[in-house]
């Protein structure tokens, strides 16, 4: 299975932000939206980050208060890890594991297309996993 499968499954809505937004509209855009994490743009569009709920926690947790006027750009992970289409859900996952992070931009040759979030992963393997043991099922029952 490639991540292009659960693009197709899931679309290809890519929420983002500005890297000049402040914590407090990424606050509001993460949760009116219900999601995890945002891309964030440069001027020119150009992914320069991610950040996650975690960051805004780590941002309030150091800063207080005064961090949500802060700028996303001063809490966001930059030059985040990317996959692309045509990459496994399983070498995303290891990513995703090795690195404790639970977002991965996806990109193509145009730019950012996508977004995976370990959710989208683990539900693909489960999935995968139920169809692989119906499979042999129904071998083991057509061979008896």
């Amino acid at each position: 299975m490639q991540v292009r499968h659960i693009l197709q499954g899931k679309g290809r809505d890519v929420v983002t932000i500005a890297s000049t937004a402040t914590v407090c509209d990424a606050a509001k855009l993460l949760t009116a939206r219900k999601i995890g994490a945002l891309c964030v743009k440069d001027r020119n569009g150009t992914l320069s980050g991610i950040i996650s709920e975690r960051d805004l926690v780590r941002a309030i947790a150091q800063g207080g208060a005064a961090s949500f006027t802060d700028p996303v750009s001063a809490h966001m992970t930059p030059a985040p890890e990317t996959c692309v289409e045509s990459d496994t859900v399983e070498s995303v996952m290891e990513v995703m594991t090795r690195g404790r992070f639970r977002h991965v931009p996806v990109l193509d040759h145009s730019g950012l297309c996508g977004m995976v979030s370990i959710g989208d992963v683990v539900k693909t393997r489960i999935a995968e996993t139920v169809n692989e043991a119906a499979a042999l099922r129904e071998y083991i029952t057509a061979a008896v």
